[in-house]
Order: C-alpha cells, then sequence, then structure tokens
C-alpha cells in the first residue's frame, strides 16, 4: 500500500464520501421491499408459489448482505459527521456555541425534509428519526471533551443493551406456536392489503395509506433510539480518536474489526437469511428461532456494518481510486439521492406511476434498486463537474447560512 496516498486530504475524505454513498445504495436495496408490502413486521411480503430462482435468490441476498447493515453505517457517519461540522464551522465563527446553533439549525432542515419526504412520498423516512435523535444525543457535545463524549456513549450504550434484553424478554413470550400462527395470519392479511393499495391504488389511496404508516414508522422508530444514539457517538468518537479519518495510524485496529466483523457477521447474517426466507415462502408457520434471531439483528447487523467500514478504511490504491471516482461522488450527494430513490421507487412501482411492483416480480424489484443506483453513479460525476455540492444539499446550505 501506497503510505503517501492514504494519508492525503483527498483520499480521506473519499474514504468517508464513498462510505456515505456505499450507505445510501445499500439502504436502498432494503427499502425497495416496503414500496410495495407497506410497513409490517413481513418486510419481504409473501414469496408466490410461481417465484422462481431469481426471486429467492433476491430476498436472501438483501437479508443477508444489506438488512440492518447500512442504516447502522449512515447513523456512524452522521455522529462522525457532527464532530467535523462543527469543528469548521467554530473555525469560521469562532465560538462552539455559535457552532451548535447552526448545527440545530441543519437539524431543523433535515427534520423538515423527513416529514415531507415521510408524508409525500415514502413512509419509511429515516431523517425523522435521525435529526430527533441529533437533538437529543448530540445537543452539547460541540467542542466536549474526549470523556464528556465518552460518558454518555456508556450511558447509551446501558439504555441500549436493556432494551435488546427486554426486547429479548418479550419474544421469548411470544414462542407459542398457537399465539405465532395467529399473529402471522393477522400480519399477512395486513400485508396483503397494504400490496393491494401499493401496488394498485390511486394517488390518494396511497398517500392515505401512507401517512398513516409514516405516523406508525415514526412513532416505533423512536424504540430504535438508543441503537442510533450509540452509533452516533461511536460516529464522533470515531472522528475525535482519528480512527475515521486518521486510518493510516490505526491499521491494526481496523483489521481487528473486519475480522471480528466478518466472524461474528457472516454466521449470524447466514441464518437470518435463511430464517426470513423461510417466513417468506410460508409466512403462516413463522419459526420461533425467527423472533429471537431478530431481537438481536441490530448488533448482528451491525458487527457486518463494522466489517463493511473496516474494508474502506484498509482499501489500498486500486480501490481507493475506483471509490474516488464512483462512490465518493454519490456520497457527496447522499441528501439528493436518498430522497430521489424514494420518488423514482414510488412512481415506478406504485400504482399511481408505472405500477411495476404489481407487474415485475421480486427480482424486477431488485433490478430497479439496481438501475436507479447506476443512474445516480452517472449523475453523481456528471453534476459533481458543473457544481459543488447536489441540488438539495445547495438549498440546506443555503437555510443554514441564514443563520450567520
Amino acid at each position: 500500500m501506497n503510505d503517501t496516498t492514504i494519508r492525503s486530504p483527498t483520499s480521506r475524505s473519499a474514504r468517508i464520501d464513498a462510505l456515505r454513498g456505499m450507505a445510501v445504495f445499500g439502504i436502498l436495496l432494503v427499502n425497495v421491499w416496503s414500496f410495495i408490502w407497506g410497513f409490517e413486521s413481513l418486510r419481504y411480503g409473501v414469496l408466490p408459489a410461481t417465484a422462481s430462482i431469481f426471486d429467492v435468490l433476491a430476498v436472501a441476498f438483501v437479508a443477508f448482505f444489506a438488512e440492518q447493515k447500512f442504516y447502522p453505517i449512515f447513523a456512524f457517519l452522521f455522529g462522525a459527521g457532527f464532530v467535523m461540522v462543527t469543528r469548521s464551522l467554530k473555525h469560521r465563527l469562532g465560538r462552539w456555541s455559535d457552532a451548535e446553533r447552526l448545527f440545530r439549525r441543519r437539524l431543523t432542515w433535515l427534520l423538515g425534509c423527513g416529514i415531507v419526504h415521510g408524508t409525500l412520498i415514502w413512509f419509511g423516512d429515516i431523517l425523522t428519526v435521525y435529526s430527533i435523535a441529533g437533538f437529543f444525543v448530540l445537543s452539547g457535545l460541540a467542542g466536549a471533551r474526549l470523556r464528556q463524549l465518552r460518558n454518555r456513549l456508556r450511558i447509551w450504550t446501558i439504555v441500549f443493551a436493556a432494551l435488546l434484553l427486554t426486547n429479548f424478554a418479550l419474544n421469548m413470550q411470544m414462542l407459542d406456536a398457537d399465539g405465532m400462527h395467529a399473529q402471522a395470519k393477522n400480519t399477512v392479511a395486513a400485508v396483503e392489503a397494504a400490496r393491494v393499495i401499493y401496488t394498485q391504488g390511486d394517488l390518494l389511496a396511497i398517500g392515505i395509506q401512507r401517512i398513516s404508516d409514516y405516523l406508525s414508522v415514526t412513532t416505533q422508530s423512536l424504540f430504535i433510539l438508543p441503537h442510533i444514539a450509540v452509533l452516533f457517538l461511536l460516529g464522533a468518537m470515531s472522528v475525535r480518536r482519528g480512527w475515521l479519518t486518521q486510518p493510516w495510524r490505526h491499521m491494526t485496529f481496523w483489521r481487528r474489526v473486519r475480522w471480528t466483523g466478518f466472524a461474528l457477521g457472516i454466521p449470524f447474517n447466514l441464518a437470518w437469511a435463511a430464517l426470513v426466507l423461510a417466513e417468506a415462502i410460508d409466512p403462516l408457520h413463522p419459526s420461533a428461532y425467527t423472533f429471537l434471531l431478530y431481537a438481536w439483528l441490530p448488533i448482528g447487523g451491525s458487527c457486518l456494518a463494522a466489517a463493511y467500514v473496516a474494508c474502506v478504511m484498509l482499501a489500498g490504491q486500486g480501490l481507493l481510486q475506483w471509490l474516488e471516482n464512483w462512490l465518493a461522488p454519490v456520497g457527496k450527494m447522499a441528501l439528493t439521492h436518498y430522497l430521489t430513490q424514494s420518488l423514482l421507487c414510488a412512481v415506478l412501482i406504485q400504482g399511481f406511476g408505472f405500477g411495476l411492483g404489481e407487474k415485475w416480480p421480486p427480482a424486477g424489484w431488485l433490478a430497479i434498486a439496481g438501475a436507479i443506483m447506476l443512474l445516480q453513479l452517472f449523475f453523481s460525476r456528471w453534476w459533481l463537474a458543473r457544481h459543488a455540492q447536489g441540488p438539495v444539499e445547495m438549498l440546506s446550505r443555503r437555510y443554514i447560512n441564514r443563520g450567520l
């Protein structure tokens, strides 16, 4: 590995932007299913009896590779971005209080984007929860001592662990065969009703269902706030300690993260993918293990997510150049692409648009996600050759800078 390459500021920035671009694409792989099936625990819906091997592989691939792997990366980078943005603002404005005030304006902007996104385009918006979490978790940390950051991380880790154990205990109580079967029947009926609305309904019917699902998703997402808080604070810590911004100084650390993440994450997520696939094939008879593994999915998914991050941090010159040329531009326009992905999926998949969710099989939905990614890869390079930021990022900067 060429040491001068990995030490350059451009390379360092490229790694972070590439991670953000990778996260945006990975999130799309998971989100595309909900444009058909709506908001229910049966994320991948029901595989029809006529499902092809490609449909089966599509479900297994997303469950293993993407589900609960890329939103942790996005949250981790959100916390890292908090430190980098407030440092930059402090350098410009001279005071940490002013830097934090402008960051709160950024959170307010994201909250507004999230509400518009969730009510008018796609119910599964994460910006709403991220902005709310940002106000609670990151408040008062601009310029904070490393000790204060570690203490807050410890507190949220304890809360997160308690939530995991509580969720696991609750899932243990649900392992009654008759109860699981009855719940599965209700879930399948709800999923099928949502599918009919989203893939065949008109704009009004879909809008009513979307708002209902958005309120449900946002309310329930508050229960994952401790997980998001831990990821935010780990991201902030990664910048303060130089893990993310100076990876060449922490190569041993990242190698350990990579191998530990793969060693724990691969077997867990293989088991999870097998259970999810079995549930999609026969949703009326879910396995008890599905409930148990779901309780630990935030940990199992995050292990593989950590390994993905470590791979980018350890990337050699050849791979880094590719990341800088292709994925980094996507990451620089992450907010634009996140919102655009939802708009394109809604128009292409749902009933008020082209209705491909009804006409195409599950493998076709994944192909739609792939086509959107390919389009955004080329669009990012074209746009950034002419502009410094993405269109939504430009609007965001104007709003935030009004506070100066």
